[in-house]
């Protein structure tokens, strides 16, 4: 089993690692030989003396899934968090998330393509006209272009005590693109469902092993899903090209969904006449009280908000200062299925304001919320909870979900005034 020790001693092993021409040492030694006596706690040493692939098991042979954690992150947990960034909580201000900005979460590899001219879709099963489509072919079907906010299914999941040992989410996993392509009925239509048509399944290119099962990454859709005007073959982002890491060359767009079902790299579409049985599909995504739970499928985005953090920050502990007086508070809140945002509320030490509401973005976007907070100085616990038109509000504390999925609990912020 990995060793599990805090992010403050991972990140001092990291540093020392790649400053220290002493290569060969140890990371608990290059981390010990930088650090003053007084924050050299034997506890700390001791986790970090660990080799840093130690496992008792093959991790590609091994079908038993891992259990939930408690306390400091485990290195996997940390690795993966380097790998899939967030974004950045002052990007908020835009209404349209730069794609650098853009959270990513990649589950295997980005698959390496040189040229997007030898891509192709192709499109099998259950279709009376089996097709083979170049990205010039797609590019010549009726184009459109919507924003559309995204979030990773596992959002808040750091949140929560125990959590499923996953990529480490606090709140920053979100962002809104212009997602440029064309809609999927069409090339769906082209094809011919038929009869016996159950289930579509999208496949992308990024292969690799979960629970020791090896898997193109893939989802599904049901057919009247699939067939919704708003669901698109994407090439575009903000007015670009889809970058690598985003999907480059096509990606599906699920707008309304959390983030699992829009699959990156897309180079196979099959119809089925059966439901789609893939790992993605039927062993994770799914929301689940326990581990014997059969669960119910984690499809549409919950209500939830986020503030920029105001004033000026810390830097490790991100605590925020802000000067006595008048304070603009801003951020966006979103839900998923189209349903729309009712009200925002900003809570100064647990007493609730109404904010203002600015237009929304798009059907699919999120929606801009704005205050002014009438500061005096003290410490402050700064919140912000949205209510969508269906009457679902967030929740003020953790919403426990074994996978760590739908967390949507409310955003704080600690705040001191001067």
């Amino acid at each position: 089993m990995a060793a599990s020790y805090g992010v403050e001693a991972f990140l001092k092993e990291l540093v020392m690692e790649r400053s220290s021409p002493a290569s060969h040492r140890s990371p608990s030694q290059s981390a010990a030989s930088h650090r003053p006596d007084s924050e050299a706690p034997a506890a700390a040493e001791t986790a970090t003396s660990a080799p840093i692939n130690a496992s008792d098991h093959n991790p590609f042979q091994e079908r038993s899934r891992r259990g939930p954690l408690d306390g400091d992150f485990d290195r996997a947990e940390v690795r993966l968090a380097h790998r899939n960034h967030g974004m950045l909580l002052e990007t908020l201000h835009n209404d349209i998330t730069p794609a650098g900005a853009h959270y990513l979460l990649i589950h295997f590899d980005v698959p390496y393509v040189a040229d997007a001219g030898t891509w192709s879709l192709g499109v099998t099963g259950c279709v009376d006209r089996p097709l083979t489509l170049s990205l010039d072919d797609l590019r010549a079907l009726p184009e459109r272009t919507l924003p559309v906010t995204l979030e990773c299914a596992g959002n808040g999941r750091s949140l929560a005590q125990p959590r499923w040992p996953s990529q480490p989410w606090h709140h920053e996993a979100v962002g809104t693109g212009l997602w440029t392509g064309t809609p999927l009925k069409g090339v769906l239509e082209r094809a011919g469902l038929t009869d016996d048509a159950v289930e579509i399944a999208f496949l992308g290119a990024d292969r690799g092993f979960d629970a020791g099962l090896e898997h193109d990454y893939g989802r599904s859709l049901s057919i009247a899903r699939a067939l919704d005007d708003d669901v698109l073959l994407v090439w575009g982002m903000n007015g670009a090209p889809l970058l690598p890491q985003h999907g480059f060359p096509l990606r599906l767009i699920v707008p309304g969904w959390y983030g699992m079902a829009s699959v990156k790299w897309l180079n196979r579409i099959e119809v089925l006449d059966h439901a789609f049985d893939g790992f993605q599909q039927t062993g994770t995504y799914h929301y689940k009280t326990s581990a014997d739970d059969p669960g119910t499928p984690v499809t549409g985005i919950r209500v939830k908000s986020l503030m920029v953090p105001p004033g000026i920050p810390d830097w490790y502990t991100r605590e925020r200062l802000v000067e006595a007086g008048p304070v603009p508070l801003f951020g966006r809140a979103w839900v998923g299925d189209g349903i729309g945002i009712a009200s925002v509320d900003v809570g100064i030490d647990g007493v609730w304001h109404r904010a203002e509401l600015d237009d929304a973005v798009g059907t699919y976007a999120w929606r801009g919320w704005r205050f002014t907070w009438d500061a005096a100085p003290g410490s402050y616990e700064l919140s912000v909870r949205a209510t969508d038109q269906a009457g679902n509000v967030q929740p003020l504390t953790t919403r426990y979900d074994r996978g760590g999925f739908g967390n949507n609990e409310v955003h704080r912020v600690a705040v001191r005034v001067r």
